[in-house]
């Protein structure tokens, strides 16, 4: 079982490099205007600059965070960032393309890089 949790994730995604700027209201940005700020402003319980409010749950860990992102470009821009393969990074890309909703796009990219792949890069970054 994963012991990766939030608050580790936060302080790694904190440490990586941000993404280019867009305009806010860019879609899949919701009022953020990086891939960078979306992550840390969602995994902070207390913002209120998400579309809802997210709950902590002590019990839950990054590995359930990972499972349960449902923006693709949020999931594509930590693969990218984390510098795993570049074909990895675009074979989950294109699998992503195609789908018909968002949560198929995010099931398509967990397919090519799932977690127990995204926590070894994760560690091994520490």
């Amino acid at each position: 079982m994963s012991e990766y949790s939030v608050k580790q994730l936060v302080e790694l995604i904190e440490r990586l490099p941000t993404d280019k700027e867009v305009p806010i209201g860019t879609q899949g940005y919701n009022r953020y205007r990086t891939q960078k700020a979306h992550w840390l402003g969602w995994l902070d319980s207390k913002s209120t600059s998400g579309t809802y409010q997210r709950q902590d749950a002590p019990d839950r860990g990054a590995k359930y965070v990972y499972n349960h992102i449902m923006e693709p470009k949020m999931l594509l821009w930590l693969i990218s960032v984390l510098g795993l393969q570049s074909e990895l990074v675009e074979h989950a890309r294109e699998d992503a393309k195609n789908k018909k909703s968002m949560a198929g796009s995010c099931a398509a990219i967990r397919r090519v890089v799932p977690w127990q792949t995204l926590e070894k890069t994760l560690l091994g970054l520490e």
